[in-house]
């Protein structure tokens, strides 16, 4: 088999090394030292000479693969209709859709008025917006009730930092106000009352609702959130009858409600915080119903009166179940439809609201993803959901609520002879050094032979309560079609189990994300799908820890490591409480200014625990403005682990200096990028072509 890595002839740049003086401080006793302590200074120019000297030692490092990346990206391409539509939703007079052209990198949003034969109305147009700019990104997208006027947000920079703008949609023109760092938008019932939350300048916590009159130039202070932990954000019932004010901590919520044809009011708190209960709302009729885990981690259900939803007037719905997890609920006229999750996947469950009838829909497949579409009728009986698995695409479905039936609207096009008989789907279980099982999603061609032979792609994540979902992507056929066996571990930490699939993996219990992903290494090794020389492992963010602790554990376990904007090194990020997200996340890391929590954290930090031994190949990759992972982190773990790893292995840092932390924005861009990490990918697996 011929070989992609420099021949040993190429001369190659030096890996470039940082020499500043290193920060020093004292902590519970032990005294650290930051090396590379500079690196946060992002206006400093050495600092983005040093990544962009990064940058160009991965570029010759890759070189040889630049032909491959190309076929790579061409053939993924290829698989994509690139001119599409999607599935028209109603609102109101309108029917609602994107669209994708050719040759563009964003969606067009557009409407018709009345119905599909009408006139198309071009909503929003991103490649308008992005003309000029290497990114650009749509959050809020908020339509006031008479369908005339639009509150958006955009982000420029890929800092997830979104200004507000409106726009009239009867004359194109731009309306005041234009907002920084808003986070979230809603309109009242009178079609010109805005209200829109902002976050600090600092910390990015969201911490302000303002109420705007379209017109004015007031912009009132109706909430301030005093408590760092919590972040506020506004909405509307699907019913339309409330606007709803929510405050919340990763541990504990709190709501407040103004009905939204009395925009000039005072929000009603519904029921105070209290400390490790969360809960959430909807409006029907004369009540709320309210998912709450006051009684149990995996939520139940209840209703409470509008006129007095204190926790004392709250009666049981849906009783909480230790084996079903309520993630969420979607309320409608005559019925709602319960999303739970049972055994790692999710379960609709439709009700009826006039019989009290209820079922579940039925899914194919093993290991799916299932999801809602977009729903926006109060009166509908009909639900739109989205289904997807490792070989079934992306689909919206039209489910009968009342007759029990489904209807395919779309299964989004693969092109280039796209057939899922030829592929398998599995699910297995590992076993953890705790006892526990750790389900693992596969997929792989239908003519693997299990001897422990084949490359294998792990990827995992297991933070904040966050499933790792089984999606449909034609990219992963590019390694799947070349006999990589495809892997997801669904380790403690994430919300596949539930909240104490969560709790089992935050905090001091941190460690089982670890060792779960290691032993779902093992079983997958042991089982003989596939070889411990050709087995590489990939997460992006929490999921980049992941990638940090288990290569710190077990070095001589993985071939290579890809991790993407990692979160590596946690103690000193989590001792700074002037960067974004800190605060917040003590309670899903934990507080290291409290010894015996610094004790767990430094445990199995990647950044304070690397030691002079051999790794893995790593290829990291991170974004100069990323606002989740600052850049400073991998880039610090890079610089640090050149001086003590004993092996020849490549160690590569690619940052995109003009993204944040999903990397780029546009379609045509990010295939690039997922071109070169899986060029990576295959070479360390040893394929070639």
């Amino acid at each position: 088999m011929t070989t992609l890595a420099p021949s040993p002839a190429q001369t190659l740049p030096e890996p470039p090394v940082a020499k500043r003086v290193p920060k020093v401080e004292e902590i519970h006793g032990e005294r650290r030292t930051d090396d590379y302590y500079w690196l946060r200074d992002k206006a400093d120019p050495d600092v983005k000479t040093y990544l962009e000297a990064e940058n160009a030692y991965t570029a010759a490092v890759m070189k040889p693969t630049e032909a491959f990346q190309q076929q790579l990206y061409e053939e993924m391409l290829a698989r994509i209709q690139e001119t599409d539509m999607g599935v028209p939703w109603r609102k109101g007079r309108f029917f609602y859709y994107s669209r994708t052209e050719q040759g563009k990198q964003y969606p067009i949003y557009c409407r018709k008025a009345g119905s599909l034969e009408a006139a198309e109305e071009v909503v929003l147009d991103v490649n308008a917006l992005a003309e000029g700019k290497p990114f650009m990104a749509i959050g809020a997208f908020a339509l006031s009730d008479d369908a005339n006027l639009l509150a958006y947000t955009t982000d420029e920079t890929g800092f997830r930092q979104y200004t507000l703008h409106v726009k009239d949609l009867r004359t194109g023109a731009p309306l005041p106000p234009t907002v920084e760092r808003v986070t979230s938008v809603a309109w009242a019932k009178d079609d010109a009352t805005l209200f829109y939350s902002v976050e600090d300048e600092g910390t990015k916590r969201s911490y302000r609702l303002f109420r705007h009159r379209l017109g004015s130039e007031a912009h009132e202070l109706v909430y301030e959130e005093p408590d760092e932990a919590f972040n506020v954000g506004v909405g509307r019932t699907r019913s339309g009858g409330f606007l709803v004010l929510g405050a919340g901590s990763h541990t504990t919520s709190e709501f407040r409600v103004l009905p939204a044809d009395e925009p000039d009011g005072a929000f009603r708190l519904v029921a105070p915080r209290l400390p490790e209960q969360e809960y959430d709302l909807d409006h029907r009729g004369d009540v709320f119903w309210i998912r709450t885990n006051d009684r149990g981690r995996n939520f139940r259900l209840v209703t409470a009166p509008v006129a007095d939803p204190r926790r004392e007037n709250w009666k049981e719905l849906v009783p909480h179940r230790d084996d079903v997890m309520i993630e969420g609920v979607d309320l409608f006229k005559d019925h709602a439809v319960v999303f739970e999750r049972e055994g790692g996947l999710t379960q609709l469950r439709v009700m009826d609201l006039h019989s009290g009838a209820s079922h579940r829909i039925a899914f194919p497949e093993p290991a799916y993803s299932a999801s809602p579409g977009q729903n926006e009728e109060w009166e509908q009986t009909v639900y739109r959901y989205v289904y997807e698995s490792f070989i079934t695409p992306r689909s919206v479905l039209d489910y009968d609520m009342d007759a029990r039936t489904a209807t395919l609207l779309k299964e989004q096009p693969v092109l280039g002879g796209y057939d899922r008989t030829r592929y398998a789907v599995e699910r297995v279980h590992a076993t953890a050094p705790d006892g526990v099982k750790v389900p693992i999603s596969l997929v792989y061609g239908k003519d693997l032979v299990r001897d422990g032979r084949a490359p294998l792609y792990l990827s995992g994540y297991g933070a904040y309560g966050i499933p790792n979902w089984v999606t449909f992507t034609s990219n992963r056929f590019s390694l799947v079609d070349r006999g990589v066996v495809v892997a997801i571990a669904h380790v403690r930490g994430g919300g596949e189990m539930g909240k104490p699939w969560h709790d089992d993996g935050r905090m001091k219990k941190k460690r089982n994300t670890f060792t779960d992903f290691i032993a779902a290494a093992e079983h997958l090794l042991a089982e003989k799908y596939g070889s411990r020389e050709r087995l590489v492992i990939q997460g992006g963010s929490a999921g980049g820890l992941l990638m940090g602790a288990v290569t710190e554990m077990r070095p001589d376990l993985f071939r290579a490591v890809v991790s993407k904007v990692p979160f590596v090194d946690v103690v000193n990020s989590m001792l700074d409480e002037s960067l974004p997200l800190t605060v917040g996340e003590f309670e899903e890391w934990g507080n290291p200014k409290k010894k015996d929590e610094y004790d767990v954290i430094r445990g199995y930090c990647p950044y304070s625990n690397l030691g002079r031994r051999a790794y893995p190949a790593i290829l990291i990759t991170t974004s100069f403005n990323d606002s989740q992972v600052m850049y400073w982190e991998p880039a610090k773990y890079v610089a640090k682990l050149r001086t003590l790893k004993t092996d020849a292995n490549p160690l590569l840092l690619k940052t995109n200096m003009a993204a944040g932390h999903g990397g780029a924005s546009g379609r045509y861009d990010y295939l690039r990028e997922v071109a070169f990490d899986y060029a990576f990918v295959l070479w360390q697996a040893g394929i070639d072509a």
